[in-house]
This record gives structure tokens, sequence and C-alpha cells, in this order.
């Protein structure tokens, strides 16, 4: 689910410099607007917001039920509280099992993070990953290592204006203007991941129709999002995005090639959407 995710990137990497900044996990309020970052945003979400995805894998022309991906987003006064928890079905599991689940605060003036945190465990691969984002200052200081009581690496990372994360580029592009976007139009993000910081982009491809499995036609915004190469996404790797044409632009369904055959994501359920789907054509 998360477009831009995963390492070592043919993309621009922006190189970042450690600085000597205080170690703090406190939730950094952003105190003043970054004009820069909110322009053409409309940041509206409903509390308990919730978003359920079912995950196939392609191997050999098989579409596979593999697993779930649940996001949510609660509203807690001045931030909001982003989540997304990924587990694989226990019919699954034989094959490939995985357990993620990451967690950003953002600022709801802007949808900046201050604080994150990531825990992945995919086989035999563990990572817990915390980060405190000072966006004022462009800094960010993060501890991580294969388990939250198995810390190995700590550092300070200085970043440009306007750093998203993995989790908090997803609403943020759903609060993008594209009324009035030609087909075509790139529009730039910045992130970071695993300490390191990438200048992407997300093309609207086309606007079309879309018949989504289990839910019927769509109105659809069709994007294409730059992908971070590396043990997941080859160089060439074309991801294709089909958001809801209308005010929620909530992702429908996602299809991406990956290191061994290709994967697709698709809507299941929805509650507490601020908006009407008014982009389902049964409606």
């Amino acid at each position: 689910m998360m477009a831009f995710m995963n390492t070592s990137s043919s993309a621009d990497k922006l190189s970042p410099s450690p600085k000597n900044t205080e170690k703090s996990f406190d939730k950094i309020n952003v105190a003043k607007k970054v004009e820069d970052c909110v322009e053409n945003l409309k940041i509206d979400f409903q509390h308990d917001e919730e978003l359920v995805y079912k995950v196939y894998y392609n191997l050999d022309f098989v579409w596979i039920p593999a697993g779930e991906v649940v996001f949510k987003l609660s509203d807690e006064g001045n931030q909001y509280h982003l989540e997304a928890v990924g587990r694989t079905y226990d019919s699954y599991n034989w094959f490939y099992k995985a357990r993620d689940d990451y967690n950003t605060y953002v600022d709801k003036n802007t949808l900046l993070p201050t604080f994150s945190t990531r825990e992945i465990k995919e086989n035999r691969y563990k990572l817990y990953d915390k980060t405190a984002y000072d966006q004022i200052n462009k800094t960010a200081y993060y501890e991580r290592g294969p388990a939250k009581d198995n810390i190995d690496k700590r550092g300070n990372l200085s970043f440009d204006a306007c750093m998203y994360d993995v989790l908090s580029i997803v609403y943020y592009a759903r609060t993008q203007s594209y009324e009035n976007a030609p087909v075509g139009k790139e529009f730039p993000v910045k992130l970071t991941l695993d300490q390191e910081v990438y200048s992407l982009k997300y093309t609207l491809a086309a606007r079309e129709e879309k018949n989504i499995k289990g839910l019927g036609k769509w109105s659809t915004l069709k994007l294409s999002p730059q992908l971070i190469t590396g043990k997941v996404f080859t160089e060439n790797a074309k991801m294709k995005i089909w958001a809801s044409d209308d005010d929620n632009r909530i992702p429908l369904m996602i299809e991406s090639p990956v290191a061994i055959g290709s994967v697709k994501v698709v809507l299941k359920s929805w509650k507490n959407l601020k908006y009407p789907t008014t982009a389902k054509k049964d409606n």
C-alpha cells in the first residue's frame, strides 16, 4: 500500500547531513504554517476513518489472496494519528508471513509528521524504527534495531522543508487539488525512509471509469508514482493507483510488479468517510 516504499533508490536521493540535535521523542507541534506545504491542499478528515484492503499476490497468472491492510485515522486535537496494520492470512503464512505496524502522528494543518514508528516482522526479517521530527528546524532523531528492546542504531537527520514519511504521504496525496489538473501533471513529494531522504514525484496519468472487484464501477483518478527501487521494486517497475474521483480521493485499487510476480491491492470496505462516495457510479 505504501506507494513510495522500500530502499536503495534510482530516484533523486538528497544527501542528509547529521547534526548534533537534542534527542527527543516528543510529538512536536508544528507551531507555524509551512505555506509551501499546504498550498492547494484540502485537509479535512473524519475521526475514526477506516479503510480495509485485500492484498492479492500473482504468480504465473494465478491470483492468490495473501492478506489484508487496515488504515485508520484518529483525530487527536491538533494532530491526526495515522495507523496502518498489515497481516498475511494464515493460509498464506507458509509461503510468506508478514506482521507490519505503522504509526505516524501528523500536524493537522500540514499533515507533516511529528513522530512515527514502524514495526516490521516479515519471515525472519525484523525491524523496529521510531523517529521524532522537528519540522521547523528540519531535523529528526531516530532509533532503530531488530526490536523495540534491541536498538542498535541511533542518529540525527537533516532534511529540506515539507518532508513526509511513507504513511503521511498517502494522506497528503488525498488532499491535493485535482479538479483543474491536466492529465500528465506531475506532483513533487519529499519523504524520508530508512534514514534516507528522497525527492520523488507522482503523475496524474488519466481520468477514467474503472470496475473495482466487489465494488462496481467508479469514476477514478489514475495515478502513477515514482518508486524507490530495491529489494521489492525493480528499476523499471510501474505502479498504477486508481483513487476515487470525489472529495474523499480514497485509493480503490493498486497494481504493481514486485521482484518476483506482482501484487494487487483492492479496497474491501470503508467507514466514517468525511464525504459521500459520489464517484461510485451505481450509488
